[in-house]
């Protein structure tokens, strides 16, 4: 395995991970570097950011895909940028383990490392769950489910026998925190707008279906606003089963704790985060839920003390929360906490670089809380101030269209929405995405046309 070294005189620090936390930490070291100080290198899977916030909206077809993400190469310029997996940390000898799909794997070393590689599904072993359920934590998945449902409405239609129809048109969603709750509201919101293009279906074909374990939904937000939530959804024709779990989901047959069976095309799984699997294969420390112990100023720390070069925050660190909200005493995984804590740990990083010994503790106390449910249609909570309706869904609109990085992207976004406020959303699905070449194998391996014989002079 090739070992490529750091052959500038200058020292490098890597961030594994590129979204929010990685992205910002980046973006700040760059601006506050001086010349030839060090060099940034950023490693992620991905050679772009995924605006977790709008996913919801991607997958209901309110945004387009490729706005809802952000290039690292062109907004981090001066950056070297890595596509790749980082499968193993080294921090002893300061190198890491990069994976690249059809290369072969090498090693990369550093002198400073964030760890920024964020979280992943927290999917339970629930029988049939690993084979037909799907997430909403990448683009990917959110172009998928939108392309899901507008096809299963195509196909619906054609349909004649009704237990296949009911089955095509049932949508189960496990997790009623804020993404499983944006997530079920915006593509039910989007499948009763496409309703209306099929003379041989009725609104009342649809089945959006949510189970939450516990015995409210978005905990974010206060007791009244949940509540809220839950009768909204069922004024919509949402079933909404609280204090329920989903027990087997083996070939798209569905069995809830409460006894109830039924048949549905889709699972999708937003029942909560765990750190990423990478850290596992490192020798950093780790708590009993797999995250990266760090300090109220972001360096990493184990039982001897702070571990030199090395920082943590966000979803895959458990950061002490100042403020008191945190459950456990930590920050909560969402994107508000990582892009506050991205410059704070910059700031600290060029500190500890520079040999000063003082460092910012990150503190930061929730401003509240925004959720669309659909065009017109969102909840909000700012502090004791409650809203909903379409002044909670243009607060939602506005925070988080100004939040996405880069001023670029905001204007994307905000046109986007602008277009499909005067023309209405998209609703045209896609097909075989997933395998692209379908169309030319077909082709190709197509029977020739038959060759008439010639006739004899």
């Amino acid at each position: 395995m090739a070992l490529i070294r750091n052959n500038a005189l200058r020292p490098r620090i890597l961030i594994v991970g590129g979204g929010y936390l990685g992205f910002v930490t980046a973006q700040n070291l760059l601006k506050d570097l001086g010349r030839g100080e060090a060099t940034v290198t950023v490693v992620d899977p991905n050679p772009y950011l995924t605006y977790a916030p709008f996913l919801p909206e991607v997958a209901g077809g309110s945004i387009e895909p490729r706005h809802a993400i952000v290039p690292l190469r062109s907004h981090l310029k001066g950056a070297e940028i890595i596509t790749g997996s980082v499968a193993n940390i080294n921090h002893d000898k300061k190198f890491v383990v990069i994976e690249q799909e059809g290369y072969e794997a090498f090693e990369l070393d550093y002198d400073q490392i964030v760890l920024a590689s964020g979280a992943v599904p927290r999917a339970l072993p629930i029988p049939g769950l690993a084979e037909e359920g799907i997430g909403l934590k990448r683009i990917e998945e959110a172009i998928a489910l939108r392309d899901h449902v507008l096809n299963r409405l195509a196909e619906a239609s054609l349909m004649e026998d009704d237990a296949e129809r009911r089955k095509a048109l049932t949508f189960v969603f496990v997790g009623g925190g804020f993404a499983g709750i944006e997530a079920l509201a915006e593509l039910e919101d989007m499948a009763r707008a496409a309703v209306s293009q099929y003379d041989t279906l009725t609104e009342a074909d649809i089945r959006f279906v949510l189970v939450e374990a516990l015995g409210r939904v978005m905990p974010e937000v206060g007791e009244a606003q949940a509540r809220w939530v839950v009768d909204h959804l069922r004024e919509r024709g949402v079933d909404v089963y609280l204090e329920t779990f989903l027990q087997d989901c083996t070939d798209k047959h569905i069995k809830l704790s409460n006894g109830e069976e039924f048949d549905a095309d889709l699972v999708v799984w937003n029942a909560g985060v765990k750190a990423n699997p990478i850290l596992i294969d490192s020798d950093l420390p780790l708590d009993e839920r797999g995250r990266i112990t760090v300090r109220a100023d972001l360096r990493v720390e184990n039982e001897e003390g702070v571990v030199a070069g090395a920082w943590a925050a966000g979803d895959n660190a458990a950061v002490p929360d100042l403020s008191g909200e945190g459950p456990g005493g930590f920050c909560v995984p969402n994107a508000q906490h990582a892009m506050r804590q991205a410059p704070v740990l910059a700031k600290n990083l060029l500190a500890a670089m520079r040999g000063e010994t003082v460092f910012t503790q990150y503190f930061h106390k929730s401003l509240g809380a925004v959720a669309g449910m659909g065009l017109f249609k969102g909840v909000a909570q700012m502090g004791s101030v409650e809203l909903r309706g379409p002044i909670a869904w243009g607060l939602h609109r506005l925070y988080h269209g100004y939040a996405i990085p880069t001023c670029e992207r905001s204007v994307r976004v905000f046109g986007n929405w602008v277009l499909n406020t005067v023309m209405g959303r998209d609703l045209t699905a896609l097909k075989d995405v997933d395998v692209p070449r379908r169309a030319f194998v077909e082709a190709a391996n197509s029977k020739p046309a038959p060759q008439k014989e010639k006739a004899n002079a």
